[in-house]
């Protein structure tokens, strides 16, 4: 099951840690800032609801979503007043997962930037679209969580090991040239054609990183 999960996430565009029991669960997450965490409530050593209780205990403000093949209401109601914030019961559909784990990741408070804009490109953080130069352009879910850690990191440069602990996972290769490729990928899709003469909107230094600078913004 936890593979499963970890696959879905990953092919949505998040970067996913797997833990095998409930005790290294709880320390994982009160050592490690996450945006969500996905919770099986049978977990080995310590289950699901004690986790969901120590968490919330020492201010663990994470949103929880829960997962049990118990489909009883009282399962339910006792996983959201531990302090859960959704219950999705076994079997589910990988479309319904990924859909609960979206909703709950717009609920997070975002920072005050929800646009971000560098140059001619724009995000929107609330919707996960990209516009440059007045036209949507169309991401892979890897690919637009690289292009928003990065103008999020504007003027900053930032390095590969950075990269694949925010974007990738712990698993990541570090002699892998993924990293390399999907920025490759981006620059494809949002610099200028060539001939139009406009500066990338990413720089790579080699051997240190890359650096989104605060170009300035084009007309609306």
């Amino acid at each position: 099951m936890a593979s499963l999960v970890a696959r879905a996430l990953r092919e949505s565009g998040y970067a996913v840690d797997v833990v095998a029991d409930g005790v290294e669960a709880a320390e994982q997450v009160m050592t490690t800032a996450y945006d969500l965490v996905v919770l099986d409530i049978l977990l080995p050593g310590k289950d699901g609801f004690a986790v969901c209780r120590e968490l919330r205990a020492a201010n663990v403000s994470s949103p929880i979503l829960m997962l049990s093949a118990r489909s009883e209401i009282a399962d339910r109601v006792r996983g959201l007043e531990l302090g859960a914030d959704d219950y999705l019961p076994k079997p589910f559909a990988v479309a319904e997962l990924r859909a609960r784990v979206a909703a709950l990741m717009r609920r997070r408070s975002l920072p005050p930037q929800i646009t971000l804009a560098v140059g001619s490109v724009r995000v929107d953080r609330g919707r996960r679209s990209v516009e440059v130069r007045g036209r949507i352009v169309e991401l892979t879910g890897k690919e637009y969580s690289l292009l928003e850690y990065l103008l999020l990191n504007r003027g900053r440069l930032v390095t590969r090991q950075e990269i694949a602990e925010h974007v990738w996972d712990d698993h990541f290769d570090p002699f892998s040239n993924l990293i390399e490729v999907y920025v490759g990928r981006l620059r494809q899709k949002i610099d200028a054609p060539a001939g139009e003469r406009q500066p990338s909107f990413l720089t790579t230094k080699r051997g240190e990183g890359y650096l989104v600078e605060d170009l300035p913004q084009e007309p609306a």
